[in-house]
């Protein structure tokens, strides 16, 4: 054994001397490589070449001015002082123009909810200042150096159709408000079908209504709210519609799908959403002369200095003062019929005797002079002279579309009635 250890010690030993004698010439390689110098490879030695070169001219750095644009709305007793501190403008010299110069004077008097923008620099100088006024066109006031100037700039008018439906729960107004139409649509939906339909007193809770209206903007800003185009209006399960046309430049008028005018010779109220406080009858206890007495007219309950409407087409007769009826107006109509408004708290701006005036016009305002116990209008409808009651009598219709105009209504109808068709529908699966 062990003199078999001792062989295998003496193998190992001589093989690894055999390998570090093999591995000794390539070592040498090596290390000659490493220090051959490189100017006896045949290379060029490096040299280092040294040159101005012209530089550009340095620009000066330029400063970008910055402005800040701000937009406000006009709030109810807003002063110039408040609108600019709002629109974080810190100009004195801005304040002073916009709240003496006479070309402001249209800002001045700028209606609460109307829309201003101003720019200003980073110190809070007026830059521009921008608005519509009352007519829709842009106001735009700039800074000239140390002043001011005003340009107008005429309306770019767009008009949109708006769609409006909805129910009526406790009122039409309230309806009206909660479907998101303006005051002045909703006051052309009871015009409209006043003449098929009594406001007063056959409105009932579940009546539905779709109104497609206008809206005209300037420069993107809502200018005033137009004309309904189409409208439908379901009472107690009996429907009624209407259709806008235009039979020429300055004539238009609302019709049914069939042609048949919607517009009565008169309005069944003088005054929108009101309510009747004493009806037709032919005995009644006076609340002032304390006593029975025959009430030949209807009494529409409303606050002093509601706009009073002529009912129809007409000339007046009387403007003044008269007996129980203390302010009153009188119209004639046609043939054998007139009208009669009283108690008003006073007439229309340049109202006289004999002046024409047309269906819707405003002729006074509500008030309470005479034998009157409270604010309302006293409306009397006579025929030959005899009052008939207002709300009951027989009104005549205007006109139906004529031939010429037929084949063009019919095409513009169908397309509204299929509108209103699909509308009524969607509204009805919403329902389900």
């Amino acid at each position: 054994m062990l003199t078999q250890n001792m062989l295998n010690k003496e193998r190992k030993n001589k093989l690894r001397w055999f390998v570090t004698l093999s591995t000794m010439p390539l070592l040498g390689v090596v290390t000659a490589f490493g220090l051959v110098p490189a100017s006896n490879l045949g290379l060029n030695s490096g040299k280092v070449a040294i040159e101005q070169l012209a530089l550009p001219a340095a620009t000066p750095a330029t400063t970008v001015a910055s402005t800040f644009w701000h937009t406000e709305r006009m709030k109810p007793g807003d002063t110039v002082a408040e609108l600019l501190q709002r629109l974080n403008v810190q100009d004195e010299a801005a304040s002073n123009y916009l709240r003496k110069s006479a070309d402001a004077k249209a800002f001045r008097k700028l209606s609460s909810g109307k829309e201003v923008q101003a720019e200003t620099d980073a110190t809070g100088a007026l830059v521009s200042l921008s608005y519509l006024n009352e007519q829709g066109a842009k106001v735009i006031i700039k800074r000239q150096g140390d002043t001011f100037s005003s340009e107008t700039v005429a309306a770019q008018l767009e008009k949109r159709l708006f769609v409006r439906t909805g129910e009526i729960k406790t009122s039409l107004y309230a309806a009206t408000d909660a479907a998101g139409m303006p005051e002045a649509a909703a006051d052309q939906l009871t015009e409209i079908f006043s003449g098929d339909v009594d406001f007063h007193h056959d409105i009932k809770r579940g009546d539905k209504f779709t109104a497609v209206y206008e809206m005209t903007y300037s420069n993107g800003a809502l200018v005033k709210a137009g004309k309904i185009q189409a409208a439908e209006f379901i009472n107690q399960g009996q429907v009624y519609r209407a259709v806008l046309f235009q039979s020429d430049a300055t004539h238009s008028d609302y019709y049914s799908p069939e042609g048949r005018s919607l517009k009565k010779a008169f309005l069944r109220s003088p005054i929108a959403f009101s309510r009747v406080s004493s009806g037709f009858t032919t005995a009644r206890f006076h609340p002032v002369l304390n006593k029975w007495r025959a009430h030949k007219g209807v009494d529409f309950a409303a606050a002093i200095g509601t706009p009073v409407k002529a009912t129809s087409d007409g000339q007046v007769s009387f403007r003044g003062t008269q007996n129980g009826y203390g302010n009153v107006i009188m119209l004639k109509h046609q043939s054998n019929l007139s009208t009669v408004y009283g108690h008003l708290s006073r007439f229309a701006s340049g109202l006289h005797n004999g002046q024409k005036v047309r269906q819707g016009d405003v002729i006074g305002y509500v008030g309470m002079t005479g034998l009157a116990s409270g604010p309302h209008l006293h409306y009397e409808f006579r025929i030959n002279d005899q009052q008939r009651d207002p709300l009951r009598v027989a009104l005549p219709n205007a006109l139906p579309i004529t031939g010429a105009n037929r084949v063009a209504f019919k095409t513009m109808a169908d397309k509204f009635v299929a509108s209103l068709n699909q509308l009524r529908n969607t509204n009805l699966a919403k329902l389900d």
